[in-house]
């Protein structure tokens, strides 16, 4: 009874791995789909190698059977005989190549392969400078976009504060900047939860983990982005429901509010969870290619282009206000202030990411992480700035409240000072 001779196909598949290494910084990478890639081939070279031992050769017809050698599948032939295959055909993997890879069946079993696969598939080149330049890269990136999450979580939780503190500063729109603040508080803490579960052990598979914890995180993830982009779509239209209604404040609408920035994206992420667990439950549901996550795309897309429409209707209707003379300058001014709101709001509208949904996801990559992780990092930093700290509404009562402060306290002291004279 002959025995197969095991090709080094397990080393062979590590080569492929270490030669595109994963970063530690994104849920989902491009390199993920090369491990899938070659786990779908051995699954059903598994499968016909169990069919075909519940069926053995008749005697005398005994060759080499199915094998799975780590990189491709090699169909069961007779004794004596050669079988030619293919690279496989993954791009960034292997170039296009129309050489063949051949094994003999001996009587020993399979030979090794001829040539071998790292001559015959000509593996793409990376150098290992470039490796070790492309980890830091990711790691350097890792930095900076925890360091500017860090800093939007203090600022908004400060911002948060203020407008709750200060009662002459409760009012709806405060209310809606809120939870707009609240939004971005999710999406930062949202970040750090999912590097915790997923990149927190270096040890661990990402591409192949698939837990309730990694999948819960996912979505709460995609929870925290719907959300932001809903309440920063309920910023637009509250913007636009001020010129509509002249200035009036009318709070019949904070439900609606409420409903369209925390519902919205609440009923749809619980759609997109169902859908992924009925129709695609494997893996730690962070594939950006699959196609249920257009269930997540498509109302991101949606809030997105509903928001520039307004920022050109209220850009539309601020110009027609300022050049009409019927209207005061005082109302004037008030006008230049959402204009100059409007204009800031621009890259808060997500142009980019339409400019990214056009293209797949494996186009850009970096251009795509730098945008939606570093400068995205610091969004939180920035509506803080603009709804907040550079407010002349805030400043004035901070002012305000600050001078009262020290009047207090110049007047207990001065109290003390006379008690302890006539004492």
């Amino acid at each position: 009874m002959w025995g197969p001779q095991q090709p080094p196909g397990a080393c062979t598949l590590l080569l492929l791995l270490l030669a595109f290494p994963m970063p530690w910084v994104r849920a989902t990478h491009p390199d993920c789909s090369v491990v899938l890639y070659f786990q779908e081939q051995e699954a059903a070279c598994l499968e016909v190698i169990r069919s075909e031992g519940q069926t053995p050769a008749p005697p005398g017809e005994q060759g080499c059977q199915t094998e799975w050698d780590g990189v491709s599948c090699w169909p069961a032939v007779p004794r004596g005989q050669t079988r030619a295959l293919a690279c496989p055909d993954i791009l960034h993997v292997f170039k296009r190549t129309k050489a063949l890879i051949r094994r003999n069946c001996t009587e020993s079993g399979w030979s090794l392969p001829s040539p071998p696969y790292y001559s015959a598939c000509e593996l793409e080149p990376i150098g290992g400078n470039n490796t070790e330049a492309k980890r830091g890269y990711f790691v350097t990136m890792k930095v900076l976009y925890t360091c500017g999450y860090s800093t939007s979580l203090a600022a908004l939780l400060l911002a948060i504060g203020i407008f709750s503190c200060f009662r002459k500063l409760h009012c709806t729109r405060n209310s809606i900047h809120i939870h707009f603040f609240t939004s971005f508080i999710l999406r930062g803490a949202a970040v750090f939860v999912k590097d915790a579960v997923l990149f927190s052990d270096e040890s661990i598979d990402h591409c192949t983990m698939s837990t309730v914890s990694c999948k819960a995180a996912i979505a709460f993830f995609q929870y925290s982005v719907l959300a932001n982009f809903y309440w920063l779509l309920v910023e637009g239209m509250y913007l636009q429901t001020l010129l509509l209604l002249t200035f009036t404040s009318d709070k019949r609408y904070i439900w609606w509010y409420i409903l369209i920035g925390w519902g919205v994206p609440m009923l749809t992420v619980c759609v997109w969870v169902v859908t992924r667990l009925q129709y695609d439950n494997h893996g730690c549901w962070d594939d950006y290619t699959n196609p249920y996550w257009w269930v997540i795309k498509a109302p991101i897309l949606l809030a997105i282009f509903v928001n520039f429409l307004i920022f050109l209707n209220v850009t539309r209707m601020l110009a027609q206000k300022i050049r009409s003379p019927d209207i005061s300058r005082s109302y004037k001014q008030q006008y230049m202030r959402l204009t100059k709101s409007t204009l800031l709001l621009i890259p808060l509208f997500g142009v980019h990411y339409v400019v990214f949904a056009l293209f797949p996801e494996h186009i850009g990559v970096d251009a795509r992480l730098y945008f939606e992780l570093v400068l995205g990092s610091y969004q939180g930093l920035l509506v803080a700035l603009l709804y907040c700290f550079l407010n002349g509404e805030v400043q004035a009562e901070i002012k305000r409240n600050w001078g009262k402060w020290q009047s207090s306290m110049e007047s207990n002291v001065f109290n003390l000072v006379t008690q302890d004279f006539t004492a």
